[in-house]
């Protein structure tokens, strides 16, 4: 069935592939490693990642505060009832909000705060709890509020607004 002329041929056929596939590794090692001084040695240029991403600061926080829904905003604020109680003096995992919006951040009598808010602000603006709803790890890094953040930024006024609407 084979013969020594076959069986050498595919050898030759899967040694030449394995060698032409090192020889391709080292000449890609040599251009991609870094050189002597820790410089790369074929640098790849990227669209830088502000150039891409899109300008949510060019909407102004006032405005769609002044357009938000306390409807809409009790139905976002569902993702935070895991957490927080609106019930004045009814702390769970986290504070609770009654009257957060005008309140000092570490105000909630009961609950053991972790100290990160009081570095960046003192009281709870609509333009602050709009920051920090955002994504809390950074604008207060080392806080204990794990959650990812409200991306949008109408869910965020439309939250505030129904906190606003609880009573300070």
């Amino acid at each position: 069935m084979f013969d020594t002329m076959t069986v050498t041929k595919i050898a030759a056929g899967l040694f030449g592939a394995w060698l032409i596939l090192l020889l391709g590794k080292f000449a890609a090692e040599e251009v991609y490693q870094r050189g002597a001084h820790g410089e790369p040695g074929y640098v790849v240029e990227v669209a830088s990642a502000e150039a891409s991403a899109p300008a949510e600061n060019a909407v102004d926080f006032t405005e769609v505060m002044a357009s938000a829904d306390p409807a809409a905003g009790e139905k976002v604020f569902r993702k935070c009832s895991a957490c927080h109680k609106i019930v004045d003096g009814e702390n769970a995992v986290g504070p609770y909000l009654h009257g957060v919006v005008g309140r000092k951040v570490d105000a909630a009598a009961g609950y053991a705060y972790s100290g990160a808010l009081e570095k960046v602000v003192d009281v709870w603006t609509p333009e602050n709890l709009s920051h920090f709803l955002e994504k809390p790890a950074a604008f207060a890094p080392g806080t204990k509020m794990g959650f990812a953040g409200l991306s949008k930024i109408e869910d965020r006024a439309n939250v505030i607004a129904y906190l606003e609407s609880l009573g300070n």
